[in-house]
């Protein structure tokens, strides 16, 4: 993942609603969302066929998870997967997400650097590695990209301000997230966040919807979870250039 906006228990009936967007190279091989077989628990995710984890998704018990790079080309890659913290941590059993987050914390450091949301019924948990940094989150509306977690990029302002009037409304159609998800707005220059790159491609990461032969938006994906744990989970599949390859949801229940 590379963007995500998330509303933690500030909504009448969702206990955490989440919308993001997965960029990638669209050369690495990728399944749609769906049920993972056995030996994976109760995980519903798109998979990287690759690594064999996975960057946002749900497991048993009303269990989340959503997972970010973090940019920054002085850093060190290269280290174990960074998307099976959250493929083990869904498909785990027993484990609360304050909990997995305190047993991550000590080898955080050996991944290549990552932002790390876990939710379940009692808390939403973040850890980040680059730099260290470890919280609950607040009830509220947050938002993650390539930066740390509710850095004011402005990709993720917007995100998280469609995010907010959507939740403000009775439960409408989902409609206005898939917009603000495919929203190819980039801000002017002096918005850009400092991350390292040259200024070109900073300009073409900074839409939530990257549009590229080889690289850009693979998957935009909507987690909502009420406060008995039922909801559902949503893709939308693109490839190069953006074309709409496909849509998923599928429907949880405690």
């Amino acid at each position: 993942m590379c963007l995500v906006a998330l509303a933690w228990k500030s909504h009448p009936r969702w206990r955490l609603f989440m919308a993001g967007n997965r960029d990638e190279f669209h050369a690495r091989p990728t399944a749609a969302l769906d049920r993972w077989p056995p030996p994976h628990g109760d995980v519903v995710a798109g998979r990287d066929l690759r690594s064999g984890g996975t960057w946002m998704g749900i497991g048993g018990s009303g269990r989340a998870a959503v997972i970010t790079n973090v940019r920054d080309p002085r850093a060190a890659s290269g280290g174990p997967s960074r998307g099976a913290l959250v493929a083990d941590y869904l498909g785990g059993a027993g484990t609360s997400a304050a909990g997995q987050i305190g047993q991550l914390a000590a080898s955080a450091g050996d991944y290549a650097p990552f932002n790390l949301l876990l939710a379940d019924a009692d808390g939403c948990h973040y850890l980040g590695n680059h730099p260290p940094a470890r919280q609950a989150l607040a009830p509220g509306v947050h938002g993650m990209s390539n930066g740390a977690l509710d850095a004011p990029w402005p990709k993720t302002r917007r995100l998280m301000a469609a995010l907010e009037d959507w939740l403000a409304r009775n439960d409408p159609p989902l409609d206005p997230l898939w917009a603000a998800l495919a929203d190819e707005w980039r801000p002017d220059d002096a918005e850009l966040p400092a991350t390292g790159i040259a200024l070109p491609l900073e300009r073409q990461l900074s839409a939530a919807f990257i549009r590229g032969r080889d690289y850009g938006t693979r998957a935009s994906t909507v987690i909502a979870i009420d406060h008995d744990g039922h909801g559902f989970i949503a893709e939308r599949r693109f490839g190069p250039e953006g074309v709409f390859l496909g849509h998923s949801r599928v429907d949880i229940a405690p």
